[in-house]
């Protein structure tokens, strides 16, 4: 593939081998790619879009009713984060989209119970919701698991390597819901403003719409427009720091010149949030000290959404 669209991995009878080539060339070239063939049946797929268009259908004061709470899930209005950890530009306006947002369920018999972001998940009052949410995730996480080996033998590593990060993972489904970009909206005003990702690997399924776009090593966006039956990859910030910057944790946004109403299901599939991420001898001299994973989540959660701001009650 060339410098104007993403490269395809295919899953379909490729060895671990044959992708951890292929995933250290994309991972280092730009931190971007396509996955296809990856084993989740379309109709999960379907699903889980109908039920975040259903979701998104409500009334505002049905979503209201879910407001995310202080363990990170739930409904997020629109308008409500502005991404003030953004590397790449000065952000001032919040994004112009609403979610509802999914986390690893922690019932209140879990030793972890209380612990930042380790709680409940809230459920809307809609039948035939959680279902398919529940089915999707669980769909991504089986395979995000298998992807593990690959990536570590991308990286040099024994291929059960990062596996035991993975005990007890941080997970996040988010139903995404953009609505048309305003004509007369100033050139700052995003669905999503550029960022980067915070932990390990995103794995995003996104409508017909279009909308995301990709910063390239010369600072030019690059268009990573739907194409069926693929997902959109990319590193996140985490799995960056371990390769000591060899694979990019690239910035990225969204803005919806659709005309129309625009749906996305990002996949975070994060570690252990006590796990201590410091660079791999595999890649290089380190280049930024041990940092716990859960310490630097929880900082950019805190600096960017508006209810981790607000005051108790």
């Amino acid at each position: 593939m060339g410098s104007d669209s993403l490269p395809i991995i295919d899953f379909a009878g490729a060895s671990d081998e044959q992708l951890a080539r292929q995933l250290d060339q994309a991972f280092t070239d730009i931190g971007f790619c396509y996955f296809r063939s990856i084993g989740v049946q379309q109709a999960l797929v379907d699903d889980v879009f109908e039920a975040s268009r259903r979701f998104h259908a409500q009334s505002r004061a049905a979503k209201d009713a879910i407001a995310m709470n202080g363990f990170h899930r739930g409904y997020m209005a629109p308008k409500t984060s502005i991404i003030q950890t953004s590397s790449v530009a000065r952000v001032t306006k919040p994004n112009d989209s609403e979610s509802f947002m999914w986390m690893h369920e922690v019932p209140e018999s879990d030793p972890r119970f209380g612990r930042p972001l380790d709680g409940p998940n809230l459920w809307p009052d809609l039948p035939g919701f959680r279902e398919p949410v529940e089915a999707y995730e669980q769909a991504m996480q089986d395979f995000c698991r298998r992807l593990l080996r690959p990536l570590a033998l991308a990286l040099g590593l024994p291929r059960d390597w990062f596996v035991p990060y993975f005990g007890q993972p941080t997970l996040f489904l988010r139903l995404l819901h953009y609505p048309p970009h305003a004509v007369d909206a100033a050139d700052d005003a995003f669905g999503s403003a550029p960022h980067t990702d915070y932990g390990f690997i995103t794995i995003l399924c996104q409508d017909a719409q279009g909308g995301l776009e990709v910063r390239r090593k010369d600072g030019t966006w690059l268009a990573a427009p739907p194409l069926g039956g693929t997902w959109v990859v990319n590193v996140a910030d985490m799995l960056s720091r371990w390769t000591n910057g060899r694979w990019q944790s690239t910035p990225h946004r969204v803005k919806n010149l659709s005309g129309g109403d625009r749906y996305s299901c990002p996949y975070f599939f994060d570690m252990s949030m006590d796990s201590l991420v410091e660079g791999l001898p595999t890649c290089g001299a380190p280049k930024h000290p041990p940092v716990r994973y859960g310490d630097y989540l929880l900082e950019r959660l805190d600096k960017n959404y508006a209810y981790r701001r607000q005051p108790a009650a």
